[in-house]
């Protein structure tokens, strides 16, 4: 039996254990941290994704989709609160469509126990990867509980160690690895906002809410328990910054004057502000994904994305089944499959990186823009009626499989269409007229 090794038992490597173990192979996955299900996470603790359509198919694939909408809460549309405190709502797609909102610990715990379910799955904690010979597969290991030294030697390594990954950073050092990475000027902290008496929420659980703020914003998600998972996503330096903002008298004028009805449901914010950490935003890009057909790198550690797409966890679940099939079409050849992989998946992963960048500048300045939302409900009309000449990007990205270089590339046609349309003489009167329905559909044929 071949041996795998996953480096990083994260979510994606997790997954990636149940994919590799249900074909035969010998699966060991070697973790920095601690065994996190040993740790006690409460559910309004634990940061909070956005899953759709692409993270469903890996997850129903690898066999836990009915146990993890259990536990997921819908998310019909945005919600953005402006600085007077009031609420406007834009739907995410069709009827019945949405994103959900689940744990990161609670959904990665599920898939550590679905792996381990595999008799030829086994996870080592507390493993630190410190080097790997390239030229005959050797990695290294540091245990961090006793510091004893560890060398194993499998036949195929997949690299899920995250955006900082030890793997890659060996593999930084080969001829012609091409590498880069980029911080945003914007960092990230953690608040929230409790559940109210009694267990209920406070706001609308079925809504991604955005506090939309020009060069910043916030954003909440719901979790079961009736709390919400909030982040402040802020520069961090300059007038308004984590900088700026040093005592808990300028926390409290700041957002009293900047959210004052998150402020109204949010008790214990000074005492976050201060207590939790501020985390940066990189977007890494780097090829080849793979060396030979020794190792694979996939997610964060090969295409670390900034999460205003709500893509980063559902690329790298996608990461898994376009393996999967593309290890299919390759009659399970290594070398091809590899190779294949990290030829055709880098397109969408820049693609995918690129717009969770523009979304950013979407979710902080335009969603409460009434041209914006005009525009947004043009191309919902157009989408409902004519489905199969006009899919919004949004929707392309989110609630379908279509490549993410093929919808980016959509998107930018679809965006001139709109940009004439929104151009044209009070739109704002004669947007759902037959005139500029036939006109949209005219040219959308003609791109």
């Amino acid at each position: 039996m071949e041996k795998v090794a996953i480096i990083g038992a994260g979510l994606v490597g997790s997954l990636q254990a149940i994919y590799m173990a249900k074909r035969g192979y010998q699966v060991d996955v070697y973790e920095r941290r601690d065994d996190m299900r040993k740790q006690d996470i409460s559910a309004g603790k634990s940061i909070n994704l956005a899953l759709s359509n692409r993270g469903w198919k890996a997850l129903e694939k690898a066999g836990i989709r009915v146990e993890i909408e259990k536990v997921a809460i819908p998310m019909n549309g945005r919600r953005m609160h402006d600085d007077q405190g009031n609420v406007t709502y834009q739907p995410y797609g069709k009827e019945g469509e949405a994103i959900y909102s689940v744990s990161r610990g609670g959904l990665n715990r599920t898939l550590m126990d679905c792996a381990e379910a595999y008799e030829n799955v086994q996870f080592h904690f507390n493993h630190k990867c410190s080097d790997v010979d390239l030229s005959t597969n050797a990695i290294h290991f540091e245990n961090l509980e006793d510091g004893n030294k560890l060398t194993i030697n499998p036949d195929r390594t997949f690299a899920t160690d995250g955006a900082f990954s030890a793997i890659r950073n060996r593999m930084q050092r080969t001829d012609r690895f091409n590498y880069e990475q980029k911080y945003l000027p914007h960092g990230y902290k953690e608040l929230s906002i409790p559940a109210a008496d009694g267990g209920g929420f406070k706001i609308d659980k079925n809504a991604l809410h955005i506090w939309p703020r020009g060069e910043f914003m916030m954003i909440a998600l719901a979790n079961e328990d009736g709390s919400f998972t909030c982040t402040l996503f802020f520069p961090f330096e300059g007038e308004n910054s984590f900088k700026a903002l040093q005592t808990r008298e300028q926390v409290s004028s700041f957002f009293s004057k900047i959210f004052p009805d998150a402020v109204e449901l949010m008790p214990n914010l000074i005492d976050e502000y201060f207590a939790n950490p501020t985390s940066s935003l990189v977007t890494i890009k780097c090829s080849p994904w793979n060396f030979e057909d020794k190792i694979l790198m996939m997610g964060d550690a090969s295409h670390a994305i900034v999460p205003f797409y709500g893509q980063g966890m559902n690329s790298g679940f996608e990461d898994c089944t376009v393996f999967d099939a593309i290890f299919d079409a390759n009659n399970q050849n290594w070398r091809d499959s590899f190779k294949a992989f990290s030829d055709q998946r880098k397109k969408d992963a820049d693609a995918i990186s690129d717009l969770a960048l523009q979304n950013f500048v979407e979710m902080r300045d335009l969603v409460g823009d009434a041209k914006f939302l005009l525009r947004k409900k043009i191309e919902k009309k157009i989408f409902e009626k004519y489905p199969d000449k006009w899919m919004p990007l949004y929707s392309q990205v989110t609630f379908s499989h279509i490549s993410y270089s093929e919808a980016m590339a959509n998107g930018k046609r679809q965006e001139k269409i709109m940009d004439y349309i929104m151009a044209k003489p009070n739109i704002e009167l004669n947007w759902d007229t037959k005139e500029v329905e036939d006109e949209i559909l005219e040219m959308a044929a003609n791109e």
